[in-house]
């Protein structure tokens, strides 16, 4: 087992890349509203019970069997032509767990590329398959297996799909779907009985050229999520100009595009406000982006990982409107002040001080940004030594949770050959604590070992056994399925939140008698349990092309019993719970 620590940076020769020295502990979160009264419910199917003893400081627990053929899903991901041969075939797809059926359970939608027209395609397939290779539904049964209901759900678009976010947007109870990909997008109601309904035209969501990650967020607190769209290049099918052993033209061989914005109007509709709300004015090459509250202000901000394009830090200046901070606070650039290739964005509570840190996969050298608390981060990839030992890889899928649950956030990240078929073996750090790690990649499990192409990666306690496990999309191959198998893992609880807006409510600015999302996006949660302080925010998309299990985890290792839960929701009230029980999940509503 090999620890991390400012001694590693030496004997893995990163002796060129600058070394950001940890400071002093830094301020607490800032405070919101005064709390208010309690809403809590238990949330069916009862979770299992989790082994109560919490793994020592020293020992690795955790462990990952490949269960992708006891689970009944068979999917495979096509870039639909016989050889790799452009930026979009080589980009991949991702995937998505969420509860459509409001069972309790947590389904898997996997998206896919397909053969497009011959000229699309510098080694185009002979034969097309019939039918062509396309997006999936899985079914969570309850008892570990799947059921494909993909044909009766009516979630199979006719495009090359890329990625994929959930939100009830209509606030009635049902996830509804954003597919997203090359040529358009492709926004689907929750239809309330396991079917979709395509409503992008109806709802005004129309987006030219390459969609790529999405997300939802409630950027003015209205009570309705709002959705961001992010693009990639001006992809030119008919360009070919490129030096041979770099095998297609990459990202810098084509014009980067804008993201774009649009509002929720609360009545099934949205208006493009792009241009309006600043987002527009910055052209990138977006890869991945997620959405959170950085800053602790009550108010959702904006992370887009660009690819070989200084990453872009959007503020929500409370008026509807982004203010770009990426090189102020130090998000922009890598460890050298150069444009990477960001992948998939992640932000999490590293070290229980209620500020959000940013964790970023990279086709170089990965970073993990450690929030000041002062409007800026500081890149600590090279002190903990994650850098280094990833800087052979292509990191792309990503995924922050407590594995073992023994109180600290553990990292595993996905790897796959860049332009070219190269498989690669995959990473996992154990948390130690203040910032330190250890590589148990090779002791995790034979299916970490596995050398494959990865891409995206989605994240959940598919069980609710509280282990989280997780679906990885392979490029041109069949995905697997990682069940969580740790031994000896602590104590646990999940968070379903519900905010009270419902279907018909109006929206309403923040203040009194405002509401929040019914998905409780944008709502943050503390608890304390044995005197341990954890924070986590509601998000949508995170990592590469994705998006996890809508429930919040958190790991609590020996603790027996949870002191406190605090919700700060996003309509500003604070919600307190005392004296929870461990090992299970909860629903947690907004009082009215």
């Amino acid at each position: 087992m090999r620890h991390f620590s400012l001694l590693l940076i030496g004997v893995l020769g990163m002796a060129q890349h600058s070394v950001a020295q940890a400071g002093p502990k830094l301020a607490e979160a800032a405070q919101f509203a005064d709390p208010i009264a309690m809403a809590l419910s238990d949330e069916a199917p009862k979770a299992q019970t989790a082994e109560p003893q919490a793994p020592s400081a020293t020992e690795s627990t955790i462990k990952f069997e490949d269960a992708t053929d006891a689970s009944g899903i068979d999917f495979t991901e096509s870039f639909g032509s016989a050889k790799l041969g452009s930026l979009l075939e080589g980009t991949g797809a991702g995937c998505l767990w969420f509860d459509y059926n409001n069972s309790g359970l947590q389904s898997l939608y996997v998206v896919s590329g397909r053969p497009l027209d011959d000229s699309m395609h510098p080694f185009p397939l002979k034969v097309k398959p019939n039918p062509p290779p396309h997006n999936h539904l899985y079914r969570n049964d309850g008892n570990g297996h799947f059921t494909d209901v993909t044909d009766q759900s009516g979630l199979n678009p006719d495009m090359y799909s890329v990625a994929v976010t959930a939100a009830d947007y209509d606030n009635d109870g049902n996830e509804d779907l954003l597919v997203t990909g090359y040529g358009k997008v492709v926004l689907y109601h929750n239809d309330g009985n396991g079917h979709f309904t395509d409503v992008t035209a109806k709802a005004g969501i129309k987006v030219d050229g390459w969609a790529i990650s999405s997300t939802w967020l409630d950027y003015d607190r209205d009570g309705c999520v709002d959705l961001f769209v992010g693009r990639y290049v001006k992809f030119d099918p008919a360009y070919r100009a490129f030096y041979a052993p770099t095998n297609y033209p990459g990202p810098l061989d084509y014009e980067g595009e804008t993201n774009m914005l649009f509002h929720n109007n609360c009545d099934g509709t949205f208006t493009d406000v792009t241009d309006k709300s600043g987002i527009g004015a910055y052209v990138g090459r977006e890869m991945g982006v997620t959405a959170s509250d950085f800053d602790n202000d009550g108010w959702d901000d904006i992370y887009v990982a660009n690819d070989r394009t200084e990453n872009f830090l959007f503020r929500n200046k409370h008026d509807g409107t982004f203010e770009e901070i990426g090189n102020d606070t130090g998000t922009a650039y890598g460890q050298n002040g150069e444009s990477t290739s960001s992948m998939g964005p992640v932000f999490a509570d590293f070290e229980g001080r209620g500020l959000l840190d940013l964790w970023v996969t990279d086709g170089h050298y990965n970073r993990f940004l450690l929030n000041t608390g002062k409007q800026s981060f500081e890149d600590m990839g090279a002190s903990n030594g994650i850098s280094q030992a990833n800087a052979q890889y292509v990191s792309w899928g990503t995924g922050v949770y407590d594995f073992d649950n023994d109180g600290q956030l553990d990292i595993l990240i996905f790897h796959g050959g860049l332009i070219q078929l190269i498989p690669e073996e995959h990473s996992l750090f154990r948390g130690l604590g203040n910032g330190r790690f250890e590589d148990v990649s090779r002791d995790a499990g034979p299916v970490l070992s596995n050398r494959t192409v990865a891409r995206g990666a989605c994240f959940a306690d598919y069980e609710n056994n509280g282990k989280v496990g997780a679906f990885m999309v392979n490029l041109g191959a069949k995905g697997a399925l990682l069940k969580n198998v740790s031994t000896g893992a602590g104590h646990w609880i999940e968070i379903k939140l519900v905010g009270g807006m419902r279907a018909g409510d109006r929206g309403a600015a923040p203040g009194p008698g405002a509401k929040s999302n019914r998905d409780g996006i944008g709502a943050r949660v503390e608890i304390v349990a044995a005197g341990k302080r954890q924070t986590a925010e509601r998000v949508a998309a995170s990592g590469y092309l994705s998006q996890n299990d809508e429930r919040l985890h958190f790991g609590l290792g020996a603790a027996e019993s949870i002191d406190r839960i605090t919700v700060h929701w996003p309509s500003g009230r604070v919600q307190t719970l005392t004296n929870q029980a461990v090992d299970r999940v909860i629903t947690v509503e907004e009082p009215k």
